[in-house]
């Protein structure tokens, strides 16, 4: 399907150069020091306290890092389940069972993602999470967000929506992500809340 240049897809791929760029300028420090603040924001929302099966991922390069707040739902007895990317974009899922569980895994063309090891549960593994941890540049004063544009997610949302499963949906963040206006499109979806390391904003 062909966008007209100047539609919401071009203004999208403007604005998800510009966070990346912003995010490549991050040091070692900056990324650990705000997994840190990350994790303990997430374990203050309720729904992640209350949660019995969180869908995550692990966290790449300069994203949010993820793994500390992993570990800490697995070690409150969280069952964690994680993505690996299917060849279409879509996304099986298996289980997070501490760092030892993760694969790197090399896709074409791709960066290389950390993927789990063990069994794989079928791409609706998904739908029994009370609360799926989406990766994303930016979310807005709405709660529609800006994905990295490969598909992935849409087709989880879509894949929830279809099943009736109701999800608390999360999406995390450094702080400056969070801006006034992301470009939506009929089929994107408002997430829940926006965790970033200084505090948590929700969405109705």
């Amino acid at each position: 399907m062909s966008h007209l240049e100047g539609g919401p897809e071009s203004d999208k791929r403007m604005l998800r150069r510009g966070f990346l760029a912003v995010r490549s300028r991050l040091t070692p420090d900056d990324v650990r020091a705000a997994a840190a603040g990350l994790a303990e924001r997430a374990l203050e929302l309720p729904e992640l306290a209350h949660a019995r099966t969180v869908a995550a991922y692990v966290s790449v390069g300069t994203e949010p890092g993820t793994l500390a707040l992993l570990d800490t739902l697995r070690a409150r007895g969280v069952r964690v389940l994680l993505p690996a990317l299917l060849p279409d974009n879509d996304l099986d899922w298996g289980t997070y069972t501490g760092e030892g569980s993760l694969t790197r895994v090399l896709h074409d063309g791709k960066m290389a993602l950390l993927e789990p090891a063990g069994e794989r549960l079928g791409p609706d593994a998904v739908t029994a999470a009370d609360v799926v941890l989406l990766p994303g540049l930016a979310v807005d004063a709405r709660g529609m967000r800006l994905g990295r544009g490969g598909g992935s997610y849409d087709r989880v949302l879509a894949r929830l929506a279809d099943s009736g499963a109701r999800p608390s949906l999360v999406v995390l963040l450094y702080d400056a992500e969070v801006v006034e206006h992301v470009p939506g499109e009929a089929h994107d979806r408002p997430v829940h809340a926006v965790i970033t390391p200084s505090g948590t904003h929700r969405f109705a």
